[in-house]
């Protein structure tokens, strides 16, 4: 769906993207993230034909930037961080004008489908310069998805918004996931990023690394299971860490942390192994790292 190849963008002497090259599977949320100044916003605008790139090349849903640019625009969607729209003209107004742009063919049709599915229906005749922050922000991803593009890219979708309005975008991205639209989604959000990206793509001017959240988790900080106990001791410890898929157990408080690559396989026979040394099993859970460590850990690093 998105393919490129050591795509490169200068503006005079400075470098902005450096030699990127991935790919961005269909149907897939695509997190794209990465500091201020790291290149991010001019990916995106290269990847939707708004610039062209210095060197390099990218095909985006089987066009290719630089030779099909208006094929690109017509048939990606997109929500830049600061969308503008017309301040003195009504909601409904607003994407007629750009639902005639992209030549959709029952523009009043799209119009009301969007409208009443980020809830601004009630409020279509009114102003926009009278919307609040969210408002504004529903109704710019309305006007991205008007003319039905399969990719999608969203800049900072929730930036600045409040929980209830941050939620109802993040339910609408998980919704447009289960139709089958790709997703490029640039967000400093990393819980955002956790719950909603199949795969994000770490980026500072040059590719640092892709992977799922959680093999980042299991490369970076390995897996680590947490068994409580009634009571926890050294005995315990020692038995376990005997095991051969054991890389360490170590008792705190009355808790027995264990690191090993496959909790899913192991965990049972390590239970059955701890109840027959008399140790009473309360719960097991595993020790989780946020996104933002994996995130801080490899952007500190290169």
């Amino acid at each position: 769906m998105i393919v490129t190849d050591n795509l490169t963008k200068k503006f005079g002497d400075n470098l902005a993207v450096d030699r990127l090259s991935l790919t961005v599977d269909e149907g897939e949320v695509f997190g794209f993230l990465g500091p201020n100044g790291a290149g991010k916003t001019t990916t995106v605008r290269m990847l939707t034909s708004l610039i062209g790139p210095t060197f390099g090349t990218a095909i985006v849903n089987g066009f290719q930037i630089g030779k099909q640019d208006y094929d690109i625009r017509r048939t990606v969607g997109i929500l830049t961080e600061t969308p503008g729209m017309y301040d003195n003209l009504s909601a409904e107004y607003n994407l007629q004008i750009y639902a005639t742009l992209y030549e959709v063919q029952d523009v009043s049709g799209q119009v009301e489908k969007y409208l009443r599915m980020l809830g601004l229906w009630e409020r279509r005749k009114d102003e926009v310069g009278s919307f609040s922050k969210g408002m504004r922000q529903k109704l710019a991803i309305a006007r991205a998805l008007l003319h039905e593009p399969r990719i999608l890219f969203l800049d900072e979708p929730t930036a600045g918004l409040d929980p209830e309005a941050s939620r109802l975008v993040r339910d609408f991205i998980s919704e447009l996931r289960k139709q089958g639209r790709t997703i490029f989604l640039c967000t400093h959000n990393l819980d955002e990023a956790d719950r909603l990206c199949d795969r994000i793509c770490v980026f500072k001017t040059h590719l640092l690394v892709v992977d799922s959240p959680a093999n980042l988790r299991a490369q970076l900080f390995g897996r680590k299971v947490v068994f409580h106990l009634r009571e926890a001791n050294d005995f315990l410890a020692l038995t376990i860490q005997a095991l051969p898929y054991i890389q360490q157990a170590r008792v705190i408080d009355n808790k027995l942390v264990i690191s090993l690559d496959d909790p899913e396989l192991y965990n049972p026979e390590i239970i059955r192994l701890l109840v027959q040394n008399g140790a009473n099993v309360q719960f097991v859970g595993e020790l989780r790292h946020s996104l933002e460590d994996v995130y801080l850990q490899l952007v500190k690093n290169k």
